[in-house]
């Protein structure tokens, strides 16, 4: 993406690449005009074995940015800067991208999306003492949708605890209600990193209620080799398999998932395993292959009107059109989204202009979109009302289920709310361990 007066250019790790961009960023941007700037870092890989996923994500939301600026002139007259740091999901690169980045503007980083649940992890302590909020819309730490620990953390619309039971939900439902999971056998094959390790806490406290035995089975980095995961698979034939992958891994475990003959129709992805570059390269193999939907389906909508028109019609458009549908750009531009509406809240209580860390933390604790809302955002038929707040940094809890056509997502289920009877003992427990074993204070800030 190249560089425009109020969007960043790509940055590697190398020293000459970040010298070049500040030095960009310096004649480009004036010092009356970097004084009304709000800034955004980043974190992005489009190379590398993730590149597949991580360049719509990107593209999204740079594109949200863009159309904020145009359309709107900024946040109430703030403009948005953000520059990219490429760090290829290597979770010491993300780290070491934070840390260049967390400074810039007048104010310094408003949030940081680190697109990586390790990155996410490794970053929960640090970005606490610098209060700069971590948002991780539909990934990171489950527990840490408890504001009164995870003071900066923010897992909005849904943790993996969330997706991993609304996934059982369903499964459940076609097979006629908990109670006939008894003695089935469920599979989880899952990214051998934090990320694919999360859903493991709610699958075992799921099978110890329900009586469903679970197989474990993970997957080296990046995932292409998965021959003897799917070897097992085949002996063991479970009755269902749950897909924990991101990047080439998806993609290769549907291949593979053909070739021993184990039926998609059985495979139940999360949402970071349920986008168009998971599904196509296997072709036809991959029709009847589900994942559970955080909110969105692929699809263009109202806002795409205001995009097309500010944005792509200008020539400025970080994807091709035909693109800007598809289910992880759509998620790129929600992210965006969900970001600049808590700069919007925030900027109610502490006025419009470049604000800090830790003012936008108050805006994401107490973001509260409504229908209305949403509607007026565009974003209609999309998203259902998110609210945050301190005991609740997810906001939502609710997700369907979209299957693969051979051509197309389609949503083919009714709406799921994850049952927090089940996980809010399970998130005060995880959290309460953090808390003691970190010495937080505990409560609301």
């Amino acid at each position: 993406m190249n560089r425009k007066p109020s969007i960043g250019k790509p940055v590697g790790i190398a020293l000459a690449a970040s010298l070049c961009a500040t030095l960009t960023a310096l004649v480009l941007a004036g010092p009356a005009l970097a004084q009304n700037e709000q800034f955004i870092p980043a974190l992005v890989y489009r190379t590398g074995p993730y590149a597949p996923n991580g360049v719509p994500l990107s593209n999204g939301a740079a594109d949200y940015y863009k159309l904020v600026n145009a359309r709107d002139g900024g946040i109430n007259g703030v403009r948005i800067v953000t520059e990219e740091c490429e760090f290829g999901y290597a979770t010491d690169r993300g780290v070491e991208c934070y840390e260049r980045l967390k400074h810039n503007g007048p104010t310094g980083a408003a949030y940081v999306n680190p697109q990586s649940t390790g990155v996410t992890f490794a970053l929960t302590d640090r970005a606490a003492a610098d209060k700069i909020p971590v948002v991780s819309p539909g990934y990171g730490r489950s527990e840490s949708r408890d504001g009164s620990v995870f003071h900066w953390n923010f897992p909005l619309l849904g943790t993996y605890w969330t997706a991993a039971d609304i996934i059982l939900q369903h499964i459940a439902k076609l097979e006629g209600g908990f109670d006939k999971l008894k003695g089935k056998r469920i599979a989880l094959v899952y990214h051998d990193s934090p990320y694919g390790k999360e859903p493991i806490a709610l699958l075992q406290k799921r099978a110890e209620k329900h009586g469903f035995e679970t197989m474990l089975l993970p997957v080296t980095h990046p995932g292409i080799e998965q021959k003897s995961t799917w070897l097992q698979v085949r002996q063991n034939r479970p009755d269902y398999v749950l897909l924990w992958g991101w990047g080439v891994m998806n993609s290769a475990a549907i291949k593979e998932a053909v070739a021993v003959g184990y039926p998609r129709e059985k495979m139940y992805g999360v949402w970071w395993s349920g986008a168009e570059p998971d599904v196509r390269p296997a072709d036809e193999g991959a029709k009847g292959y589900n994942a559970v939907a955080l909110q969105h389906t692929a699809g263009q909508f109202k806002l795409h009107e205001d995009l097309k028109k500010y944005v792509y019609d200008k020539g400025q458009g970080s994807a091709q059109w035909d693109q800007t549908g598809e289910v992880l750009y759509v998620r790129g531009l929600i992210t965006a989204m969900l970001g600049i509406e808590a700069i919007r809240t925030a900027q109610a209580k502490f006025g419009n202009k470049p604000l800090t860390g830790e003012q936008v933390r108050w805006g994401y604790e107490n973001l509260n979109l409504p229908a209305d809302r949403i509607k007026q955002l565009g974003f209609e038929g999309v998203l259902r009302p998110i609210k945050v707040s301190c005991d609740d940094h997810e906001g939502a809890h609710t997700g369907r289920i979209q299957t693969w056509d051979g051509q197309n997502w389609k949503i083919t289920s009714d709406w799921y709310v994850s049952d927090d009877s089940l996980i809010a003992p399970m998130v005060k427990e995880a959290a309460a361990r953090y808390a003691a074993e970190k010495k937080i204070v505990t409560g609301c800030l």
